[in-house]
């Protein structure tokens, strides 16, 4: 019975009211505490760093106490300058805390070389044509020199140079590919004669 007197009684109930006083005012200055501490009030907006190079990149984030960090290259892109900032993360707009890193993705230097396949000899101009290009290659002159097969490929040439196997190649290169012409005949040393996409001269009969 004493310790139901005790519970209902006056004091009991002074004391209880001031702990939970007590308790409130102790877990809002805890959650101040944590505000102050984690920055929660500070908000930096990101700034567009798009197409800048990293010495103005560094020099715009040291004024706002943002840091960097760089993830990778992308493809070249030739709408941006090389070495300039071509993608980021947090996005440009967002809102971050004090020295937040920004990651970065750079624009090379030029575009990357590209092997070009070693299974292309002797295919189709249809067949060949259409995996260059998907490659990064564009088209250049087509010439033909005798051969049995029509518009089978015999060469490919960058720059007047031959193309070996496994050669790499700039990407956007222009490749000019050598024909055959189907006229079911050959012609020995007529490396550097070819017919470039021209109908072959009519012969004049002699008498």
């Amino acid at each position: 019975m004493g310790l139901f007197r005790f519970i209902f009684s006056k004091t009991f109930l002074i004391q209880l009211v001031l702990a939970v006083i007590v308790l409130v005012v102790l877990s809002f200055l805890t959650m101040q505490w944590l505000d102050y501490a984690t920055n929660q009030d500070q908000r930096i907006e990101v700034p567009d760093l798009a197409k800048m190079n990293l010495d103005n990149v560094e020099n715009r984030l040291d004024e706002m106490d943002l840091d960097y960090e760089i993830l990778d290259s992308a493809n070249f892109n030739p709408d941006f300058p090389r070495y300039s900032v071509i993608d980021q993360v947090p996005a440009p707009g967002k809102f971050v805390k004090e020295d937040r890193k920004i990651y970065l993705t750079l624009n090379p230097s030029g575009y990357r070389k590209i092997e070009v396949p070693n299974n292309l000899i002797r295919k189709t101009r249809r067949q060949v044509e259409p995996t260059l290009r998907s490659l990064g290659f564009e088209i250049g002159e087509i010439s033909y020199k005798p051969d049995i097969a029509e518009d089978a490929v015999l060469e490919l040439r960058h720059k007047g140079k031959l193309i070996a196997p496994g050669d790499e190649i700039m990407k956007t290169s222009v490749i000019d590919m050598v024909l055959g012409d189907g006229s079911g005949r050959y012609r020995e040393n007529d490396t550097d004669t070819l017919d470039t996409e021209s109908e072959p001269e009519n012969e004049v009969d002699e008498f």
